[in-house]
């Protein structure tokens, strides 16, 4: 990719968070999902960890091969215009220098933004400590800043995903490690696993710089979000799910009825062509 527009798309995705419109983002895992997602009007797109792993065979979870996960972002930047931010998970690396080298490959592939999460895959523990997972997020950055992309950093804490804690000092540990990782060096905050519209106000009160949600059925609805303050709202490997779900109806339908309502309403094989066509 050329280094220039990379940067240029990395100041843009940039500007995105700055809390004058909500950005949402619908998370692709292949390129045919991410030029889909761009055609239906996204100013940027956002890998799903778990729809990628998936579909390339492996559970989520840092279970995908980093190799693997590095081509995939390839992949897709190759095939769409907007800004594309990887969920890279833990890294994939435990060790600062394997992380630069872990960071700058992302970057290299396209990626101008990440999500980073603290959930710690491979220890008894559900998450990094505090202060190692600041020093993470310090590594990421340097590394970053060596390739000369603004990288934007979307720091996650799972403490709510993952019920750490007692219910009643979750809002405190999830605030204090996100400003913890604001101060380290990342752009934005995402705290998955909150859906209540009093505990996502006071979030965005609490924690110093832009918030991502994760939403879903039964959330509030994104203007809603946007009215509680959120810079930021992604679905996650949600819509991966819901193709494997159809496809899962086609070959029920397929093996037990021996019909085909659910292959109705299906994109023309044109359509899907064009998505790929010179542009």
């Amino acid at each position: 990719m050329d280094l220039q527009a990379q940067i240029q798309k990395a100041a843009t995705f940039r500007r995105m968070h700055d809390r004058s419109q909500i950005l949402v983002l619908v998370n692709a895992w292949d390129a045919a999902s991410a030029r889909i997602i761009e055609e239906a009007g996204a100013r940027a797109i956002a890998t799903t960890s778990a729809g990628v792993a998936n579909a390339l065979g492996y559970s989520d979870g840092q279970f995908l091969p980093r190799a693997e996960a590095i081509a995939a972002v390839a992949r897709i930047a190759r095939v769409i215009h907007v800004p594309l931010t990887a969920d890279i998970e833990a890294g994939f690396a435990e060790d600062a220098n394997d992380l630069r080298g872990s960071i700058r490959s992302f970057i290299e592939a396209g990626a101008v933004g990440i999500n980073f999460e603290d959930s710690h895959h491979r220890s008894s523990e559900p998450l990094y400590e505090i202060d190692a997972m600041a020093a993470r997020i310090r590594t990421v950055r340097e590394a970053a800043d060596s390739t000369t992309v603004p990288l934007v950093i979307n720091a996650r804490t799972d403490v709510y995903l993952r019920q750490v804690g007692t219910p009643e000092t979750r809002f405190d540990l999830a605030v204090k490690r996100a400003n913890a990782y604001r101060a380290a060096g990342a752009d934005s905050l995402f705290v998955p696993g909150v859906r209540d519209p009093e505990t996502i106000s006071r979030l965005v009160r609490a924690i110093d710089g832009p918030i991502n949600i994760l939403a879903g059925a039964g959330f509030p609805s994104i203007p809603e979000l946007a009215k509680l303050g959120v810079a930021r709202v992604s679905v996650g490997g949600a819509p991966a799910l819901l193709a494997l779900t159809h496809t899962r109806k086609v070959a029920q339908e397929l093996f037990g009825a021996g019909t085909y309502s659910a292959l109705e309403g299906n994109i023309s094989h044109g359509e899907a062509n064009k998505l790929f066509a010179p542009r």
